[in-house]
């Protein structure tokens, strides 16, 4: 009976230790363009450093997620925390671009061991509905997260607290998740489909999966990577970045919470179709908005982004249930590692852009504006890609008249 008895309190701790995750994240958003002033790194480097917490996260899932069964989820939820506190206090004391770039691995190392041991617990935990229920509640975290992490850090700044401060403030939910995971009783990991492992891989080789695989890396990148890049792409669009972050992941937090039922009861090609449409369109309108307008567009953009990563999830559960557990962790790495592949390249548009507008004489904010926009558009061509395959989705999945069998 302890392990019904303790469930709230691991639940608890489960959200704090997402909202570490996603603090790293936004708060990282936040102090970008304070990182380049200080270490002298253009937005290539930048792009290296914002590569290294997506590739953590893929990186730890992959071994984690099948070393839940064996270590179960007490042994992995510790290395979290201590990869968490040692990537945050070594990104305090980094001394250039090698330092972050080892100390922003480690957390997003932490980041992705989050993940593979809190979504199976949670799933251990739960029975029936109320599984799907606190899974989504649990998500629901991440960009919640964000919107505390994007909040805080527009307070910092403007208070004139610098990026150390701020990367040290990500270290109260951490502890606060060791707290209250200390001397808890873990629920018993369950080796459920160990031996269909093969099968797995085999349902994995289906051209649909692989289909699914390649739009995961796309929707990804379309959702991260304007968010990643918000202060150094927007910063002088006449919008506070950071306001701009937390409306966009606040929306999303709300619309995943309340309208994830109704989302998964219709048809997800649908779903995707629509939200590649209007993810196109945000993008586009905030390349070309100032002001008021950046706000405006970056709601239609939230609109966007907000079920794309858990539509797609439930469409590969749905319809290549074979793919089993391994199949979605896979999905999930693919996205994170998608998004750290694309980081210094971003930055290398920027950088380019910032050139481009140099040579036609623009300087100062004149400059940065330009080229965050010309790099914005640049980034639209990630969702418009999403149109024409979703298209395509949907009409093979109209065709079959039914769910795919694989």
């Amino acid at each position: 009976m302890s392990q019904i008895v303790n469930r709230n309190r691991l639940f608890l701790a489960s959200c704090f230790a997402l909202i570490t995750t996603a603090m790293a994240f936004g708060i990282r958003a936040g102090v970008l363009t304070q990182l380049g002033a200080e270490f002298n790194l253009d937005a290539e480097h930048l792009g290296y450093i914002n590569q290294m917490a997506f590739l953590g996260f893929p990186i730890a899932m992959i071994i984690g997620g099948p070393l839940y069964n064996v270590l179960g989820p007490k042994k992995i939820i510790w290395v979290a925390f201590v990869t968490h506190v040692l990537g945050l206090v070594l990104t305090i004391y980094s001394s250039g671009f090698w330092t972050l770039l080892i100390s922003t691995f480690f957390v997003g190392f932490g980041n992705g061991t989050v993940e593979a041991a809190c979504n199976p617990m949670i799933s251990d935990m739960f029975e029936g509905n109320e599984k799907t229920k606190m899974l989504n509640r649990f998500h629901m975290w991440f960009p919640g997260g964000i919107v505390i992490a994007s909040l805080l850090s527009e307070f910092m700044t403007s208070a004139g607290m610098g990026w150390q401060m701020q990367i040290g403030a990500i270290l109260i939910p951490a502890f606060g998740y060791a707290f209250l995971f200390f001397g808890q009783t873990f629920p018993e990991s369950q080796d459920e489909g160990a031996v269909s492992t093969s099968q797995n891989l085999k349902a994995m080789l289906s051209p649909l999966y692989l289909f699914m695989l390649a739009c995961m890396a796309i929707t990804a990148i379309s959702e991260f990577g304007p968010e990643q890049w918000i202060g150094p792409v927007l910063g002088n669009a006449g919008a506070s970045p950071m306001l701009i972050l937390a409306l966009v992941t606040g929306l999303m937090a709300v619309g995943r919470y309340f309208a994830g039922p109704i989302v998964h009861s219709l048809n997800p090609t649908g779903v995707l179709l629509a939200s590649a449409i209007f993810a196109t369109i945000g993008v586009v309108l905030m390349s070309q908005a100032t002001g008021i307008m950046v706000y405006v567009s970056a709601i239609i953009f939230a609109v966007g982004v907000c079920y794309f990563w858990p539509t797609m999830i439930g469409f590969v559960a749905e319809n290549l249930p074979r793919t089993g557990a391994f199949g979605l962790s896979i999905m999930g790495g693919m996205g994170m590692f998608s998004t750290s592949i694309f980081q210094p390249v971003i930055g290398k548009w920027l950088d380019d852009e910032k050139a481009a507008a140099a040579a036609k004489g623009l300087s100062g904010q004149e400059l940065d504006l330009a080229a965050g926009q010309a790099t914005l558009d640049n980034m639209a061509v990630f969702p418009f890609i999403l149109i024409i395959a979703f298209t395509i989705l949907y009409f093979i999945m109209r065709k079959r008249g039914t769910v795919a069998s694989h």
